[in-house]
This record gives C-alpha cells, structure tokens and sequence, in this order.
C-alpha cells in the first residue's frame, strides 16, 4: 500500500484523458542505466506486466508506476581510485597534480568505476483522482515527490500542481491538539510525535510508544517547541504519522479495513479498497485542518522534469543521492 503521501492540488484547466496520458508517459518508459550511467528514471507498468499500459483506471481511479535506478559508488571507493590516479601521475612525472587535473582525474575515475557499480532500483505510487482533482505521489521526501509532479507537468500539456495548502498550518494545529489532547472529530493522537525548539539550540525531544497525553509534553509545546510529526488514526481504519508540511507517513490499513478481505485480493482490488479509504481520509484532514488556503494550482517546479522528461537523460546529483540512500521497491501497490 501507499507508505507515504504528498498530495498537490490539479488546476482546473486541465482535462483529464486516460488515452493522452498513456501516450505521454510512453515518451519516458524507464529504462536501466547505462554503462557510465549513474542513474535513470521513468514509468512502468503499474500491475508489474511486460508491455502493460502505463496509465490503469481501476474504479475511477487512475494510478501510474514511476521507477528508477541507480548506481552505487562509494565515496571512500571513489576516492581510492582517484589516489591511485594522482600516485600513477607522480611517480611517472614527478609532480603531484593541481586542483583543476585532480577534478579531471575524479571524473575519469568515476567513468571507470560506474560500469562496476552495482545498483538499486526503487519505484513510487502516482495516484490521480479525477473527482477530487488531486494527484497524490508516494514518496518518502518532498524533493522525489517534486521530481515526478514535475515529470508529469513537462509531459502533459495544461497540467498544473500545487501543493494541498491548509487555512490552520498543521504545526499549530498538532500543537493545539497535543495541549488539549482532543484531535478533531474522527481522528484520535497515537503514542509517537516529534517536538523541535525554534531557538539557537534547536531542541529535539522525541516520543515512541509513549501516551502523549501527559504534563511533560505540554510543557514542552508551552516552552516553544513545536511538533514536526505526530501520529494519528482515522476512523479507526487508517493510522499515519502527520508532518510539519502536511506529509502523511508511515500510512497503514487497519483491521476495520483489512478484516474480511482477501490477503490477495488482487490488483483491482487493493487499489480500489486503498483509494477509497484514503481519499476520504485526506478530504477530512484538510476540513479538520480549517480547509484548504488556496484555490490557484501553480505549476509544478519544473527543474526535475528538465533531466526526468527524457529516457536515460542525466539528473541532479540530489535525485541521485535520495535513490541511493532511500530506495523501496514494492511488488505490490498497496
């Protein structure tokens, strides 16, 4: 299922049409990375079938497979072979290389090693409801959300996103429930959250499986620190931990859900249970959190999409890092 979700908001000027889509996502199909290539990103098939379409409507909704690759070289491997370089160079001319030979040498050593890297491979759910006019992107940090938001508004013409944008920020709004420890209707505070102080020191206290509702984390919150997570349920169908920036991690199916259902119910199925349960779920967050504060979608930040928009194109060195340090490859979308 969907571990985390960063949800934008779908402008009004775009009309949806499964048929374009799928011919625009057929221009970026992912493909593995090259010899000297150290990452590469595009889409799959979202049931995980050779030659499947890449855009699935299941109950109305529309989900996507965005899967990428990436090389892993070490730094402290990288290093060596760039030593191993400069060491050849002096012995052979006796002199030590300059600044600007040492960074040629670096580059000529990371040509060298790429071809022996191994690599991860790591995908992320694009979910597009139509009805609701969001897209919701499953991803663990805001900048590989952005990458694929991007990606799709370079590759569909009138497509603009914002991000979901609340009236009540959801730092003062998971403060003021922590204070009173009384959530909003149909939801209920869980036993993990987050506290940061805004001052020099910048303070981080940090509660797991510990009951919130005591003197101590008020205290905190009176003394200025803030919460940047905090775990709540829905409804008793759906827990998640709420962020700062109004991220939901750490998102499960309860057994109000799950009971009676199929452990293998299918793709169809586990899409259309998923959706079902979380577009409520994040239509409630936003009324709970005063509504949203916005009406005007922007485009999305298009710096992702300049390198995503072309099979095997190079991509930002950040893009490449979060693979390398943050990669989940699920079999199955929920």
């Amino acid at each position: 299922m969907f571990k985390n979700l960063i949800a934008y908001r779908i402008a009004p000027g775009w009309q949806p049409d499964l048929t374009a889509l799928e011919d625009a996502l057929a221009k970026t199909p992912f493909t593995t990375c090259g010899a000297t290539q150290e990452r590469s990103a595009g889409w799959v098939p979202p049931r995980g079938e050779a030659h499947g379409p890449l855009a699935e409507s299941v109950a109305g909704q529309w989900m996507l497979r965005w899967h990428s690759e990436a090389k892993v070289l070490p730094a402290s491997v990288l290093a060596r072979k760039v030593q191993e370089k400069a060491e050849r160079i002096e012995q052979e001319t006796g002199r030590k290389p300059g600044k600007k030979e040492s960074r040629e040498l670096k580059d000529e050593a990371r040509l060298d090693l790429l071809p022996l890297a191994f690599t991860k491979q790591g995908g992320a759910w694009v979910w597009i409801d139509r009805e609701a006019r969001t897209l919701v992107v499953d991803a663990a940090s805001q900048s590989r959300a952005d990458e694929i938001s991007s990606a799709l508004v370079e590759a569909l013409p009138g497509l603009a996103l914002a991000l979901i944008d609340t009236q009540i920020s959801p730092q003062a709004a998971m403060a003021q429930w922590l204070r009173e420890h009384e959530a909003p209707a149909g939801f209920a505070i869980e036993r993990e959250c987050e506290l940061k102080s805004a001052a020099e020191d910048k303070a981080v206290v940090r509660y797991a499986r510990h009951p919130l509702d005591i003197d101590e984390v008020r205290a905190h919150i009176d003394a200025g620190k803030l919460p940047t997570r905090l775990a709540l349920s829905w409804d008793d169908r759906v827990s998640f931990v709420l962020t700062e920036g109004l991220q939901l991690k750490k998102v499960a199916l309860l057994d109000a859900v799950l009971d009676g259902q199929d452990e293998d119910g299918g793709f169809d199925a586990d899409v259309a249970i998923a959706t079902g349960e979380l577009s409520r779920l994040l239509a409630e967050l936003v009324q709970a959190l005063g509504g949203e504060g916005r009406s005007a979608a922007m485009p999305a930040r298009a710096g992702a999409a300049a390198s995503a928009g072309q099979p095997g194109a190079a991509v930002p060195d950040a893009a490449h890092a979060a693979d390398v340090a943050d990669v989940a490859d699920d079999d199955a979308p929920f």
